[in-house]
């Protein structure tokens, strides 16, 4: 049994904590809102963001992150990816060398450009740092749907021991050393949901919709294989997998706030609309300037960050997708 603390009580870390609490580990959760902790210890449910999914009396609830940390060997950050180095420096003066932070967080940071784990490991250097990814909707997880996931570590040991935390018998486990892939990858498949969405908001059907997933990925695999990616992660769970579901389901925020943005709403209103973070919102500037760093082409992308930031409507933003000049699906095919 691992004494695991979870920092974040939003629907991924609860569910999350449900998950490895049912694998027989000790499991607390930490929030800054004492309104939410007050909610979990008197109705051990998350009212607002995990209806239904009842957590068991054993599990502890805290406001206090230095409780949350110390004597734990797991740490899962489940905060929103905007605030992953602010709740971070704050760990720091609480966590010990060889403390394992598993972050589950989706995103890239701004105004660094840097992936989530990499955030963390430059504010607490003595941690071991992982990440967990993959098509996983909490509200799926949390009701015991079969679900599989990825972790991701620099070492194979540490990878593999977090399998084994996580994995039961309704959520599958795989392991990849390739980090870097892995959180290209869960970022940018949010802002391909958001177009995804946009699309259905303007009414567009399915065929867009499945032309958006694969030319989606193709890009998402351009930017993440430059920055030292695998394609073979981009072929998996949290390349297309994660792509798919979040394109696709009735519980993608970024989807559901790219249909109201389609409908006519501003990013502003939409993530008002959806009450939780949309996490693709953040990651479009982000990736815009990758591509541009790195030279590569993310034309969906682009039309994405116009629309969110500047004054160019979605309707708009899909015809200059449709016309853009002519080209081959795939230059590295040869004609006879």
């Amino acid at each position: 049994m691992a004494n695991i603390g979870i920092i974040g009580a939003g629907s991924w870390g609860t569910a999350l904590a449900w998950l490895l609490n049912n694998n027989g580990h000790k499991v607390q959760i930490w929030s800054v809102v004492a309104e939410e902790i007050d909610m979990l210890k008197k109705n051990h449910e998350h009212l607002d963001k995990l209806p239904g999914v009842k957590l068991s009396e054993d599990m502890e609830f805290t406001t206090d992150l230095k409780e949350a940390i110390e004597g734990k060997e797991i740490l899962v950050t489940a905060v929103p990816s905007p605030v992953v180095r602010s709740v971070a420096q704050q760990m720091k003066p609480y966590v010990v060398a060889g403390q394992i932070i598993v972050n589950v967080a989706k995103g890239i940071e701004e105004s660094t450009l840097m992936t989530l784990t990499s955030v963390i490991e430059q504010e607490i250097p003595c941690a071991t740092v992982a990440a967990l990814s993959g098509p996983s909707h909490a509200e799926e997880v949390g009701k015991g749907m079969p679900t599989t996931c990825v972790v991701g570590a620099h070492k194979k040991e540490i990878a593999e021991k977090l399998q084994a935390i996580f994995m039961s018998d309704v959520f599958r486990v795989y392991t990849n050393p390739d980090l870097i892939g892995m959180e290209i990858g869960a970022s940018l498949k949010n802002v391909i949901a958001l177009a995804a969405g946009m699309a259905d908001g303007l009414g567009c059907g399915d065929n867009i919709k499945a032309a958006l997933i694969t030319r989606g990925i193709v890009e998402i695999s351009r930017l993440g294989m430059a920055m030292g990616g695998k394609a073979e992660t981009f072929a998996g769970l949290t390349g297309i997998g994660d792509l798919i579901v979040t394109c696709a389901s009735v519980h993608s925020r970024n989807r559901r706030a790219g249909i109201l943005i389609g409908k006519g709403c501003t990013a502003d209103e939409a993530m008002k609309e959806v009450k939780m973070v949309v996490e693709g919102v953040y990651s479009a500037k982000a990736a815009v300037a990758l591509g541009k760093k790195y030279n590569v082409s993310l034309p969906i992308i682009e039309q994405v960050s116009e629309v969110l930031f500047g004054e160019k409507k979605a309707r708009e933003a899909m015809k200059d997708l449709m016309l853009r000049d002519k080209t081959s699906e795939n230059n590295s095919l040869e004609w006879k």
